[in-house]
Order: structure tokens, then C-alpha cells, then sequence
């Protein structure tokens, strides 16, 4: 930190969850579009493996997927407009959800909103702002369609505003409804991607004064040769994901190079790190991560907790992680996730305590 500059801070994280379960019944659909296939008793045997006890869905009980009437229950696979709207209808509703958990905002003075599956204008930024009452004059950021590490770019970006104004109350919040593009499909990898795939909403308030996770310098990595093993595609039906088995090797061997550990890390021992708020992509990249980093496995229960008990939610999961850490008052800590690219994005925090700056 630079001398005398305001330390931004998260002073609270809140969490949402939508109220239908869906792994098991995925699961059974899952395995029905490999009916009489080989891979069929391989699928089964790797859901079984997933690290994943529970996700859920913003869809209710009786539309989980193909349920006689449901959302999926269609000749050909809903198209993207359809999608679209149960994203504006329900993305606002789990936000606010959220949000309410945070107990009073205080005098919010920006807003950060991070969401990669879904669309709409007016957006999901005015649309939240307007249902809290916030002023009008409220700035407001919008990161979307980064993927699974925009939960980190949004706090990032909160830390920047902060910095640049000490007066600064920002709220962020990050959405994500990945259960609204499913693809019906064949194909064992693809299935296994959609199966980590969960909906959930985190907020949190981020500032220059009480106590909190103070936010230091941000990180960015990019591999080379990497742009096709995670895809994001905007399609008739929806968005499409897909996630090549590649990336687990090639995210272990990144972060075991000494130079890459070592930017991550600031040159310190893994032991000089007191927390890991390490995105839970799935069960392969938390044990990549640990591998490559050479981590003691009880620096990830708090990535491994939340991938059991949420599933992957993309860009929300990063801060459901780090609401688990901040109980414990971390010195220091280090929060990394993973995306399209294939990119990994950033950033550091340590606990403080009153106006320390």
C-alpha cells in the first residue's frame, strides 16, 4: 500500500441461494441423453466424484429440468429470448436477496454489478438501484460476460473507486443464473461441465473506513495458447459453455512454474499465507490449484465447502468463499479464480481493523 492512500476494505459479504435443488435431478437428466451409450456408467461414477452435494436453481421444483411441463420441457431447447426473460424476471429477485442480507447499505455512492448469463436493458445495474431506492446520481459499473472471475474484476474495481475517492460507499454484487442454459447434448464433456453449474447471488460493501478485508494490488495471468480450452458462446438456445479436460492440467503446471507462484504470491512461502480464497470451478481445478501451488489441503476447505454446498455459481462463488475466510480475520490472504481465456484474475487482502490507512 502506498503511505497515507485510503485502504479500501469489504466491511460485509451476504450470500443467496434460490430455494429448488437441482444436482440429483440434473444428475438423472444427465444421464438419460446417454441412454444406451458407453460413456453412460463413466458419467455416473464422475458425478458421483464431483465434490458436489447440493446445487440450485432459480427454476422451481416442478420445472427442474424435464419435468412434464417444465422450462425444458420443449420439442427443440428453449431459444434465447425465453431465457432471457426468466433472467430479467428472477436476476433482479436474487440480488435483492442478497442484498437484503447485508442489513442496511448506508449511503451508497456506487454500484458494481457483475452478471455473464444474462442480458437486459435496462439493465440489471439501474434495475437493482431503482427497487433499493438508491439516488439517482449513484455511478454505476457494469462487468459482464468475463465469466467465473468477474466476482474478483467487480471487487477489484470497487477497491480502484475507493481509492480514487476516500468518501466512496460501494455496493457489488454478483448474479448468476447459469442453470438457464442448459444444452441438451450427447457428449460426456459437456455434460460434465453443465453439471458443476449452479445459480447464486453474492453483495458486499466495500469502503475506506471500519473493519473489513482490506483489498491490496490486483493480479492478472493469461495463458498462452490457452483461448479455446474455456468458451462462453452466445447461441439460439442460450449460452453455451465449453470447458476442455485440459484445464486442470494446464492450470497445475501455470502455477507450479516458480515465476508464475511466485507473482501470485509476492515471492512469500505459502505458509506467509493465512487464507485462499480460491475459486471452486470444480473438483479437478481446486485440486489442480493445490497441486500447483503446492498448497496444504487445509487451506482450501473454504473453496472445497462451498463447491459441496452451492456447486459452482461462476462469478458469486469467489465471495461466497470469501465470506467463510473473513470470519476468521485473516493477516493475510490471496483470492484467485479462473475463466475464459484461459485467464486467471486476482487480488490480495489481509485483515483491518477501524480507519487504519
Amino acid at each position: 500500500m502506498v503511505s497515507g492512500q485510503t485502504v479500501p476494505r469489504i466491511n460485509a459479504i451476504a450470500c443467496a441461494l434460490p430455494a429448488s435443488e437441482c444436482d440429483a435431478t440434473y444428475n438423472a437428466w444427465a444421464l438419460r441423453q446417454l441412454e444406451g451409450h458407453r460413456e453412460a456408467a463413466l458419467l455416473e461414477r464422475m458425478l458421483q466424484r464431483s465434490g458436489i452435494g447440493r446445487r440450485f436453481t432459480v427454476l422451481s421444483n416442478a420445472e427442474t429440468y424435464q419435468a412434464e411441463g417444465s422450462f425444458y420441457d420443449t420439442p427443440e431447447a428453449p431459444g434465447t429470448l425465453s431465457r432471457m426473460e426468466v433472467y430479467a424476471r428472477e436476476a433482479p429477485k436474487l440480488a435483492l436477496e442478497a442484498i437484503a442480507g447485508l442489513g442496511p447499505v448506508g449511503d451508497v455512492t456506487h454500484l458494481v454489478v457483475a452478471s455473464c448469463t444474462g442480458f437486459m436493458a435496462p439493465g440489471l445495474d439501474q434495475v437493482i438501484a431503482r427497487r433499493l431506492g438508491l439516488a439517482p446520481t449513484v455511478e454505476r459499473v457494469v462487468v459482464g460476460f468475463m465469466g467465473c472471475y468477474a466476482g474478483v474484476t467487480a471487487l477489484r474495481t470497487a477497491g480502484h473507486l475507493v481509492r480514487s475517492d476516500p468518501k466512496a460507499r460501494v455496493l457489488v454484487i454478483s448474479v448468476e443464473l447459469c442453470t438457464l442454459h442448459l444444452q441438451p447434448t450427447d457428449k460426456l464433456e459437456r455434460l460434465l461441465a453443465m453439471a458443476q453449474f449452479a445459480d447464486g447471488a453474492a453483495a458486499a460493501i466495500v469502503s475506506g473506513e471500519g473493519d473489513g478485508l482490506a483489498l491490496g494490488e490486483g493480479l492478472s495471468l493469461t495463458l498462452e495458447d490457452s483461448h479455446d480450452l474455456i468458451t462462453w458462446t452466445i447461441g439460439d438456445t442460450g449460452f453455451a459453455m465449453h470447458l476442455s479436460g485440459e484445464v486442470p492440467f494446464r492450470l497445475a503446471e501455470a502455477l507450479s512454474d516458480e515465476t508464475v507462484a511466485n507473482s501470485v504470491t509476492e515471492g512469500r512461502s505459502v505458509a506467509e499465507i493465512d487464507a485462499w480464497a480460491v475459486h471452486p470451478g470444480g473438483r479437478s481445478i481446486v485440486d489442480a490449484v493445490e497441486r500447483g501451488l503446492q498448497l496444504p489441503p487445509e487451506k482450501l476447505t473454504a473453496s472445497r465447502e462451498v463447491l459441496q454446498n452451492c456447486g459452482n455459481m461462476s462469478s458469486a462463488t469467489v465471495m461466497f468463499v470469501l465470506k467463510k475466510l473473513m470470519e476468521e480475520k485473516p493477516r493475510t490472504g490471496i483470492a484467485i479464480a479462473f475463466g475464459p481465456g484461459l485467464a486467471m484474475e486476482g487480488l490480495r487482502f489481509g485483515w483491518t481493523e477501524g480507519d487504519a490507512g
